[in-house]
């Protein structure tokens, strides 16, 4: 597996979205949020979608000049439609605007329908955290379902994320972000792509016996992911459709999509400024106070966004290894490629 520096991975993923007519701008910013993905260890959601990216531009499937339109403005909710446009440049408006709407109202409820893959759902939390607000994300993949319902048979829900963004005073805000399958649809991806089994009770086959082979999610006939934790996984993957993409003006699996090459999203984001709520001044007191608490218990404790802070800081070193099926992607897209 070849291993490049983050800049190397930025001038790469660059170089594709400029040859489909991706405006320089926009390459610009996806190749950095999908770096940063990697960087922070979330490879399902980095540098490797790059080549799908580019077959879902080529199938019409992402609109690469998409841009967010206002469909309402109520004052502190705002609803957009995103086109199919990049996620990574989507995303960042909206939270723009929802920051805004915060400072003013106290509160901010942005819905986001049709937008192309928002990528890790964690950076427009950290975008929020850092104005020093609050956030939470309910989002929904509009594709084929991938998800079993809990004591069901028959996929029918996403790999839906759960977003909370908590800022601090000092120090990296608390980012709690996950898929409410047991595994990233794309981490499945990556295991296959390298060779490496699934960990156990993350997945069924098409005949719904456990398994651990990454390839019975990603060859027909194609199993299923489970949700984490059964019933409060699938009860939170529901959630995020029904929050996510039936309030927003989203579409829910229930449409029962055919497999397409693009990853389309919907999100509704809830924005609130702490200082306007309840506690005040006092809430950055009892959050250092509660994540000292938890410190306090020894061993290995950490809190959300730990993980990725330290795979960071070893990543940029380093550098970035990419699978050698994503690197050959990469090279069959254009063997003259600028590395």
């Amino acid at each position: 597996m070849p291993v490049l520096s983050a800049q190397q991975l930025r001038t790469l993923l660059q170089h594709h979205l400029l040859r489909v007519d991706t405006p320089a701008d926009i390459a610009r910013q996806v190749a950095d949020n999908l770096v940063e993905a990697s960087l922070k260890g979330h490879d399902s959601h980095g540098v490797t979608l790059l080549p799908r990216y580019i077959q879902a531009i080529e199938a019409g499937d992402l609109n690469p000049r998409g841009e967010l339109r206002l469909l309402r403005d109520e004052g502190a909710l705002l609803s957009f439609h995103g086109q199919r446009g990049f996620g990574q440049v989507l995303g960042q408006k909206a939270m723009d605007a929802g920051i805004q709407r915060a400072r003013d109202y106290g509160v901010a409820i942005i819905g986001i329908a049709e937008a192309h893959h928002l990528g890790r759902i964690g950076a427009w939390a950290e975008q929020v955290a850092e104005a020093g607000l609050v956030s939470l994300h309910f989002a929904n993949v509009s594709a084929p379902s991938a998800v079993l319902p809990f004591g069901g048979q028959q996929p029918r829900l996403g790999t839906n994320p759960l977003c909370v963004g908590i800022p601090r005073a000092q120090g990296d805000p608390v980012i709690l972000d996950f898929a409410t399958s047991a595994i990233a649809g794309n981490k499945a991806r990556i295991a296959w792509n390298e060779g490496r089994p699934l960990p156990e009770g993350c997945a069924v086959d098409h005949l719904g016996n456990p398994t651990t082979d990454a390839g019975s999610l990603m060859q027909e006939p194609r199993g299923s992911l489970l949700a984490f934790g059964g019933h409060k996984g699938a009860g939170l993957s529901l959630i995020c459709t029904l929050l996510g993409a039936a309030l927003t003006g989203g579409q829910t699996e229930s449409h029962r999509f055919p497999p397409r090459p693009g990853i389309i999203n919907n999100m509704l984001s809830i924005i609130i400024d702490p200082l306007r709520l309840g506690a005040g001044e006092q809430y950055q007191q009892e959050v250092e106070a509660q994540l000292a608490w938890i410190h306090s218990s020894g061993g290995e404790a950490q809190i959300p966004g730990e993980p990725e802070a330290r795979c960071y800081a070893r990543r940029s070193v380093e550098g970035i290894s990419v699978d050698a099926v994503s690197w050959q992607q990469f090279i069959d897209l254009d063997p003259a490629g600028p590395l």
